[in-house]
């Protein structure tokens, strides 16, 4: 529906478009059409074939929101997210250093067309995120809103202040509230919510913010090349990002929905992904380093202390290549990291 003599057609002729049309067929950027699904549900009703039509587009409010008032209770909803580390390596492009990785991005586009990452995500800002998210919110300012978006970017995998992130960026907490649901709802960036049972009083309850790419997240904090991020203060940041948002992706992309949180009490002791599997509970703790030391596992023990769980698994994933399996914890290389785990 991008084509506009597609999209003509389609508008003023529903009826004729969908006879020349009628079956298998996929209708990507659907959401430009919305008077379609109305039709397509009556075709629904009446033939009660199901799969005839897969209907796809890269604004997700729009096209939920036209599902949600006219399809409802006749779709399966699939969210395709950019790669995953498991469909790099499939086909040979997962680079040995996940500093790499974490640069170049994972959007098909860098991989299908070469595009350089840098010149990609430059155009990706300009276009998508600017052009889709000022269809979901009024922007007066687009440079404030760049900023915005910038702000976030050195928010990566910490704690969400929302006063702080409005004050810095010059405009009202309200304001910044919206703007973050925005890029939640064009899939730029999530929340990952705090874990909290009743076993510490003394809990974080706010959650933390994360990006759902990690050349996008480079991009905009202006990390071009492995020795940057080997300097920058953002480097575990940066991993950390990059694995829960792998995992986030994994889930999506196999159809197995877990629920996940982090956890963090005031005194810092923290966790970063806690993953409800059923009857066992997994916490996961990301370490950048590639040399295992004693002192990483602080988190992983104090939060088994804490919570007295009995069905306990921990993990470290770390950026080196070997799989341990030590006493604290079994210790997983990034790149094997959510394989057994999904």
């Amino acid at each position: 529906m991008e084509n506009l003599d597609v999209r003509s057609f389609a508008t003023s002729d529903p009826n004729g478009f969908l006879k020349e049309y009628s079956e298998k067929v996929i209708f990507d950027e659907v959401q430009r059409v919305p008077i379609l699904f109305s039709y397509l549900q009556t075709i629904v009703d009446e033939s009660k074939l199901m799969g005839q039509f897969i209907l796809s587009g890269s604004q997700n409010f729009h096209l939920a929101q036209n599902i949600t008032q006219s399809l409802a209770g006749r779709v399966a909803l699939f969210k395709l997210f950019p790669f995953d580390f498991q469909e790099l390596n499939s086909v040979g492009l997962l680079e040995e250093n996940y500093i790499n990785n974490l640069i170049k991005g994972f959007y098909p586009a860098i991989f299908d067309r070469e595009i350089p990452s840098r010149i990609f995500y430059a155009n990706y800002v300009q276009t998508y995120i600017q052009r889709d998210v000022s269809e979901l919110i009024a922007i007066k300012d687009m440079r404030l809103f760049q900023n915005f978006l910038a702000l976030c970017a050195t928010r990566a995998g910490q704690l969400l202040n929302l006063s702080s992130l409005a004050n810095e960026s010059g405009i009202s907490q309200p304001t910044a509230k919206a703007w973050l649901s925005a890029l939640e709802s064009s899939y730029i960036l999530f929340l990952l919510p705090p874990y909290f049972e009743n076993f510490s009083k003394r809990i974080v309850k706010t959650p933390k913010l994360y990006f759902y790419d990690t050349g996008l997240l480079c991009y905009l904090l202006k990390l071009d090349n492995t020795e940057q991020v080997q300097l920058t203060d953002f480097k575990g940041s940066l991993f950390e990002n990059m694995m829960i948002a792998e995992y986030v992706k994994r889930m999506h992309h196999c159809n197995q929905l877990n629920d996940i949180w982090f956890w963090r009490d005031v005194a810092g002791n923290e966790v970063d992904l806690i993953i409800n599997a059923g009857t066992t509970q997994e916490a996961v703790e990301f370490k950048a380093t590639q040399t295992i030391m004693p002192n990483l596992f602080k988190g992983l023990n104090f939060y088994e202390t804490i919570s007295k769980k009995t069905s306990l698994r921990k993990y470290l994933v770390y950026g080196g290549d070997e799989r341990q399996e030590r006493t604290a914890a079994t210790v997983l290389p990034w790149k094997s990291f959510g394989d057994n785990m999904i």
